[in-house]
């Protein structure tokens, strides 16, 4: 489609800085093999006991699991957008919507009877389901995973990320919570529970368990990292720790015990991630420090000697110190930027050849994200400001402006 509007295609999370990156929405259902979509609200108690059933175990999978969820999504360039005020945060929560966020607090609260007939329906705020506006679940788009009518919603996917990494990860752990549910109901009904009044006791235990995960607000503030601190929720914002989830002992066991991956297939998934991770690091610092000292500080140099030579003739005409101000001010602020990048580069040269050194890949990503990384914004501050004034006709590179509005 590109090709054929004569345009190309940018698959990198950000691109531009200042600018929105891109990810994808990853919407996610239940469908039995006749077509009945599990997360529908139904019209009848019954039919909505079912709806319950599916979607509160799904809440239930993302809160037992998220730090695998967000390990499935992580990634060098998608770390620059999560939890940066244009895409959903590094902490999993789940979005409901405000009528089933209260209707699970009602069903959180309320007393089930024992004796309930069949016909009369399990609890009183059952029936109110079908009557959600579809909209009404679809209005947080700060939040990480949502629900949106008959369907959940991952939004934290990077655009050049394969998703069948976030869908295994949430089919896996959705199939595994089942099971247990299953275990669970079964308990109940042998001590002689009657089956619906068995399902909603163990939803409604589920429902009070995963309630941390539950969280309707704005997913950028600062108040929501608190809180989020508060309810025990991870906040990993960088890919190599994020990636730790991948080997843990609760991953190992979910992955071989539904026959998706063995222990070893695991770790060499999470080894092939950190090599991806640090390898894309260290090509962006290498380009960075050769494109910077072979192209931008020569050019900044260049014009400013043309500067320096302006500014002597100025002198020589025998101009006055206001006439010659403006240049030398210029001159003055390109010495300080080129000082600071020039130090900045030398110094994230030098990490990057201490970081090369390192033999175990974890240790190497992570010396790349907090040794070598650190640098990049500082160093891209500079050279933006070195850009804004160094002469068009000297500047080696296409300028931030002409490569997003002029031809």
């Amino acid at each position: 489609v590109a090709r054929r509007h004569n345009f190309k295609v940018l698959l990198h999370e950000k691109p531009y800085a200042g600018i929105n990156g891109s990810g994808k929405h990853n919407n996610w259902s239940l469908i039995t093999d006749t077509g009945k979509n599990l997360l529908a609200p139904g019209k009848t108690p019954k039919n909505n006991l079912m709806f319950l059933a599916f979607f509160v175990n799904t809440i239930k999978a993302v809160h037992e699991h998220a730090d695998l969820l967000r390990a499935s999504i992580t990634s060098v360039s998608n770390d620059h957008r999560l939890g940066a005020n244009e895409a959903p945060p590094a902490i999993i929560s789940i979005f409901l919507g405000q009528q089933l966020d209260e209707i699970l607090d009602e069903i959180e609260h309320s007393r089930i009877s024992k004796k309930i007939k069949e016909d009369n329906g399990l609890w009183l705020g059952i029936p109110k389901i079908p009557q959600i506006i579809l909209d009404n679940t679809d209005r947080n788009r700060t939040s990480p995973f949502a629900f949106t009518g008959n369907k959940f919603e991952l939004r934290a996917v990077g655009s050049s990320s394969n998703s069948s990494a976030p869908m295994t990860v949430l089919n896996a752990i959705v199939a595994d919570q089942l099971v247990k549910f299953k275990v669970d109901v079964d308990k109940l009904i042998k001590k002689g529970d009657k089956k619906d009044v068995a399902l909603l006791t163990v939803i409604k235990k589920y429902i009070k368990e995963s309630k941390d995960i539950r969280f309707e607000g704005n997913g950028y503030s600062q108040e929501w990292a608190d809180e989020a601190a508060k309810r025990g929720l991870s906040n990993i914002k960088t890919t190599p720790k994020a990636l730790d989830a991948y080997v843990s002992d609760k991953t190992t066991e979910l992955f071989t015990k539904t026959n998706i991956f063995s222990k070893r297939e695991l770790h060499a998934r999470h080894e092939i991630l950190l090599e991806s991770f640090f390898r894309k690091l260290q090509i962006e610092a290498r380009v960075m420090g050769d494109v910077t000292n072979s192209q931008i500080l020569p050019a900044a140099i260049a014009y400013q000697n043309t500067l320096i030579e302006n500014a002597k003739g100025l002198k020589e005409l025998g101009l006055s110190k206001e006439a010659i101000a403006t240049p030398l001010a210029i001159i003055n602020t390109l010495s300080e930027h080129i000082g600071i990048v020039k130090t900045n580069i030398d110094a994230m040269l030098e990490e990057r050849k201490k970081t090369n050194a390192i033999d175990d890949s974890r240790d190497k990503a992570i010396g790349y994200d907090e040794k070598v990384k650190v640098y990049f914004d500082t160093i891209r501050y500079h050279v933006d400001k070195l850009e804004q004034i160094v002469d068009d006709s000297v500047w080696p590179l296409p300028k931030f402006r002409e490569l997003l509005f002029l031809k």
